[in-house]
């Protein structure tokens, strides 16, 4: 997506899976049970903090009491804003909720600003547009949820009309938004607005005890896991996704194509076009409904750098070794950024199961990124082999000359610049 910047969700393997966000994203969530959704919240909340971003947590179901006890630790974030269209809304201006700003409210770091009259959208409105225009750099918004400002609001008319109009104004603004839909409380027809307008559309489902998580929109990218079913799993802040860990069943060789191609940024068109086959045919294949010829099987371990009995093998069979020569290392891409600007080579085998995973990234001369090269949610360190970088994270811009190293733990730099006459060249590690 040009000319925007790319971040991540909180959750590595959704951005894995979805090709993290980008800056202007709306983002809905059609939730299943009405309560799946807040974990994916609360992370981006997590991250968006970590980067130094503001955010305005829009809150109609919730009173402001409720929400800091959901919030926990994240309510300590002192750009984190809170519209409390709750206490004068559904709770209708109770002594109940009043109680909580007549009592001396705790410290927690972050503002609640209370809504007089939300019930009329067009002060609704103003109130969060007022609130952005004071507040700096690329703002990040939470409404929950669609549904309550449905409820409050009578009709889903008037809450098509307020997003139809909210939507795209919070895309020119340079925004993230997440977006509370619970599906069973609207009819198909606003839920197909809804979804036309979002740049990202994700479902979360339950079904027969299991919760699943589908990628039905997102505009681009280009990917090849829309409308499949991720089994996934959350404990506090963490969500586990089924086919991530040890979990993941890595003797098979639909999930051993998969994760080689993973580590390669190959996308599934991308290696069918490369071996001759259809996309659908990587699609079955990785699925497990059919096996590759063994003509195909040989190429696609050619294209990939390893031998074909690292399809049938565990990641790790080449423990033992610990010289690598360089015909070893494969050539990676980076989404999203032009291949003129910046190359990368994987230095150990891509079959290799290792502590950490060592790159040589080159950025030409007079060249800038306006993102990160990956999105990695564990520590990240990189040494300056020749050359000069400019690198912009939060709000400060750094300057990395030769023999200087770069240390990232839930960091994540906005942007890369070499802005020198000469190659710039790092030694780049991403730390399990």
């Amino acid at each position: 997506m040009q000319g925007k910047n790319r971040i991540g969700t909180g959750i590595e393997y959704l951005d894995r899976i979805l090709g993290g966000l980008f800056i202007g994203d709306n983002v809905v969530w059609h939730d299943d049970a009405g309560s799946l959704a807040s974990v994916f919240c609360l992370n981006f909340i997590r991250a968006s903090a970590a980067q130094g971003r503001p955010i305005i947590y829009v809150s109609f179901d919730r009173s402001p009491r409720n929400l800091l006890d959901k919030l926990g630790d994240l309510a300590e974030d002192r750009l984190l804003t809170i519209l409390d269209c709750f206490t004068f809304g559904k709770g209708a201006g109770s002594d109940i909720f009043l109680k909580f700003y007549e009592d001396s409210q705790p410290d927690t770091g972050c503002r609640i600003v209370r809504m007089e009259d939300p019930k009329d959208i067009h002060s609704f409105t103003k109130a969060f547009y007022d609130l952005h225009a004071t507040m700096k750099q690329d703002v990040r918004f939470v409404f929950e949820s669609i549904t309550g400002m449905q409820e409050l609001w009578g009709g889903e008319d008037k809450m098509a009309s307020f997003y139809a109009h909210s939507c795209p104004r919070l895309y020119e603004l340079n925004t993230i938004a997440y977006w509370i839909l619970e599906k069973g409380a609207h009819s198909p027809r606003l839920k197909a607005q809804i979804n036309q307008i979002a740049q990202v559309v994700i479902d979360l489902s339950v079904k027969r005890g299991s919760t699943y998580l589908s990628i039905v929109k997102a505009e681009k990218r280009e990917l090849d896991t829309f409308n499949r079913p991720f089994s996934y799993w959350s404990k506090g802040l963490i969500v586990t996704f089924e086919d991530e860990g040890k979990g993941s069943p890595r003797g098979n060789l639909g999930a051993r194509l998969k994760e080689l191609r993973i580590k390669r940024s190959f996308s599934q068109t991308e290696l069918a076009r490369l071996v001759g086959v259809t996309p659908s045919t990587i699609s079955q294949i990785e699925g497990n409904l059919i096996y590759p010829s063994l003509p195909a099987l040989l190429k696609m371990a050619e294209i990939l750098s390893v031998e074909v009995s690292s399809f049938f093998q565990e990641t790790g069979a080449k423990k033992n070794r610990f010289i690598f020569p360089a015909k070893d290392a494969s050539r990676i891409k980076f989404n999203n950024m032009p291949e003129r600007a910046v190359t990368g080579r994987l230095l150990i085998p891509v079959d290799l199961e290792a502590g950490a995973e060592p790159y040589l990234i080159e950025i030409a001369p007079d060249s800038s990124l306006q993102s990160h090269f990956f999105m990695h949610k564990g520590d990240e360190m990189g040494y300056v082999i020749s050359g000069s970088i400019k690198v912009t994270l939060g709000n400060a811009t750094y300057v990395a000359n030769k023999g200087d190293l770069i240390y990232l733990s839930a960091e994540m730099p906005s942007s890369w610049i070499n802005e020198g006459a000469v190659t710039a060249r790092l030694l780049w590690i991403k730390i399990r």
